[in-house]
């Protein structure tokens, strides 16, 4: 990785990637302090590596793909980052005009996109196996959060209370035409959910091309393709320059939650994860890490189980037959069933 790379990375990936995943298939495992060096991981063919790296989806996105011929691969790269703008552009609620956007403001969308359409189901699905832990109506709690902040304080109980009542995914309808709210100043985000949907699109794309080997980093929410193991280092919560854990990941994903990708005061006790029915954030855990089959369901089972306290996130997590690493904010790490360790 050129330096200059490296220190706008240094520099920016502060959410959402504390999964550091530099040292692919032989390439250096690199972190900001220092460098790890993983090994190689050989192939019985010779193949073309090729890599591109953007600014996307507030953090930087690499896609990294091996193929038998370079034009295929940079062909597959440039495809996926053309596929994965395009979705961006339907889930992204901080610029105007776009369908998540024209939601939030009109409290009512017609004409729902069938991507949208699919998440909402799978964010529907998900409030209701975890109880309403995963709750994509948290945005008035989140924009509250955010605006005291920058006026140099935090919220108060009052306006937490009355931003709660704004919280209620089942005051939410939606169908394959039409998404609407029925209280007004409700909002949703579907940053828990929606980032992995568009790692996972991009992937079925490169994958549809005949790219048998790649990977596809989101600031921390990754997609592996292919029988061969990559090593993905997990980052530790309590030591922002080390390591929690190195795993191997193979034809899986993985992500995710921490209470130091996106907060709002030195002490963390405000952060972008939101208990749905408190309105403040849980204190219990520093970082969720999932694996599943798809970046997607990682990302919301990690969200869904940093509400919880750490045996029923472990609990949780197990009965969705997926695995996790579950570090507490003492530090303490509990690894689910079918964790490697």
């Amino acid at each position: 990785m050129n330096s200059y790379l490296q220190k706008k990375l240094n520099a920016h990936l502060n959410r959402r990637d504390f999964l550091k995943i530099m040292g692919i298939l032989g390439i250096g495992f690199t972190k900001p302090a220092f460098s790890l060096p993983l090994g190689k991981i050989s192939f019985n063919e010779k193949l073309h590596k090729l890599e591109k790296t953007l600014p996307l989806m507030d953090t930087f996105v690499t896609i990294t793909v091996y193929d038998r011929s370079a034009n295929k691969a940079q062909e597959a790269i440039e495809l996926g980052f053309l596929e994965m703008k395009r979705l961006i552009n339907i889930f992204n609620r901080y610029k105007g005009g776009t369908q998540i956007s024209k939601l939030n403001e009109d409290g009512i969308l017609k004409d729902v996109p069938e991507e949208m359409y699919f998440v909402m189901k799978k964010a529907s699905y998900y409030y209701h196996l975890s109880h309403g832990t995963f709750d994509i109506t948290v945005k008035p709690i989140v924009d509250l959060f955010k605006e005291r902040f920058k006026a140099g304080s935090p919220p108060t109980v009052k306006e937490i209370k009355e931003a709660l009542n704004l919280v209620d995914a089942s005051s939410l309808y939606f169908d394959k035409n039409k998404i609407k709210f029925f209280r007004s100043g409700m909002g949703i985000t579907l940053d828990g959910i929606a980032k992995g949907y568009i790692v996972d699109k991009t992937a079925e794309l490169v994958k549809n091309m005949g790219i048998k080997y790649a990977l596809i980093n989101a600031g921390g929410d990754i997609r592996v393709l292919g029988n061969k193991h990559f090593k993905i280092a997990i980052r530790d919560p309590l030591k922002p320059s080390d390591y929690a854990e190195i795993v191997n990941l193979k034809d899986a994903a993985i992500a995710t939650s921490g209470n130091y990708e996106r907060y709002f005061d030195k002490e963390k006790k405000f952060f972008h994860i939101i208990d749905p029915k408190t309105g403040e954030s849980p204190l219990n855990l520093s970082s969720v890490s999932v694996m599943a089959k798809t970046v997607m369901d990682a990302d919301a089972i990690s969200t869904a189980a940093f509400v919880f306290s750490p045996l029923l996130a472990k609990r949780f997590i197990e009965n969705t037959n997926n695995s996790a690493l579950i570090i507490t904010r003492g530090g303490f790490q509990i690894r689910s069933k079918g964790w490697p360790c």
